[in-house]
């Protein structure tokens, strides 16, 4: 299976919580299908970018869940049973109980590397990485180890 690569980013918060190994699941809840749905799966390597800031952490994707046509229902239901994973503030279950698509990145083997900027210009929260579009990340010492 060829290895998949995705830039994902994250508030100061969330990413601490990763290094410190307090979430160990990164959530991305939308309300209408975007590209990394369903494309994030077990064995897929994650660049970790701070908002506004550096990529100072890579992350294995140990496992993916998948949903699709949620209701506020279930999504209550995925706060109750994973939010000690995702650690999710009442604002942010709040501001996704319209969603409608969402999926969970179980983490492993997260790890900070020497901070390194890149220039990306639009909102795009998740970026599945391809040959043309990779920042330049694709060719860090952080990967080449792995």
């Amino acid at each position: 299976m060829k290895k998949n690569y995705h830039l994902v980013i994250l508030k100061k918060p969330y990413l601490d919580a990763i290094l410190e190994g307090q979430k160990r699941i990164e959530s991305r809840f939308t309300k209408t299908r975007r590209y990394a749905f369903g494309r994030v799966l077990p064995g897929n390597k994650l660049f970790l970018k701070v908002s506004s800031g550096p990529v100072c952490a890579v992350a294995t994707v140990a496992a993916v869940k998948n949903f699709e046509n949620l209701t506020p229902k279930q999504i209550l239901e995925l706060k109750q049973r994973y939010n000690h994973h995702i650690a999710g503030s009442e604002e942010y279950w709040r501001s996704k109980m319209n969603c409608r698509f969402g999926f969970l990145a179980w983490l492993k083997d997260v790890r900070a590397i020497e901070p390194v900027r890149i220039r990306k210009k639009d909102w795009r929260a998740w970026v599945v990485l391809t040959e043309k579009e990779n920042f330049g990340l694709l060719k860090i010492d952080a990967v080449k180890k792995r």
